[in-house]
């Protein structure tokens, strides 16, 4: 494999990892304020990142080369309200969307096309993410300071379950 390919591909697999820990921190948060259904929500998120890391795990492994490892970041701990913790992750799966698309750009570069072809399950999967969280935020908004509003949305997030294939059930 092309060695800025496999770096590249190294780095994604951290940015998944660091994900997880970033929803993990939120699904603390909102548990921490009594947002179970949203912690459920989030928790459900981080659950399905590390099943994404461990695609680019097996990936690079598939491909004969190692999995790099480095040290993860401590995420934020709290934020002010949920509809702040959504618009961070509206925001951070905007990054995540960014980095997979100059990984395609980097697979097409180095003609590598099975992990082109690998990657696309990805960009799919980017599409999902940033419309389920806008959808989210869209409802919040509208729903404003009701509190019987956001009671029943934090229920109705709360059934999120994630599959063994890495996708949600909401």
């Amino acid at each position: 494999m092309d060695k800025k390919l496999i770096d590249a591909l190294n780095k994604q697999l951290w940015e998944e990892v660091n994900s997880a820990y970033l929803y993990m921190a939120m699904s603390s948060d909102m548990k921490f304020k009594n947002w179970n259904g949203t912690a459920q929500w989030f928790q459900a998120q981080a659950q399905e990142e590390t099943m994404h890391a461990m695609k680019f795990y097996n990936y690079i492994h598939d491909r004969g080369e190692q999995p790099i490892l480095p040290a993860i970041d401590q995420p934020q701990v709290s934020w002010d309200t949920s509809l702040d913790a959504f618009e961070a992750t509206l925001k951070h799966e905007k990054h995540i969307t960014s980095c997979i698309y100059s990984l395609v750009d980097k697979a097409r570069e180095a003609h590598d096309h099975a992990t082109e072809a690998f990657l696309q399950w990805f960009v799919t999967e980017q599409v999902e993410e940033e419309s389920n969280a806008d959808d989210i935020i869209q409802q919040m908004k509208m729903m404003g300071d009701s509190p019987q509003a956001l009671f029943l949305l934090d229920r109705e997030l709360g059934a999120r379950q994630t599959t063994p294939q890495g996708s949600t059930a909401e």
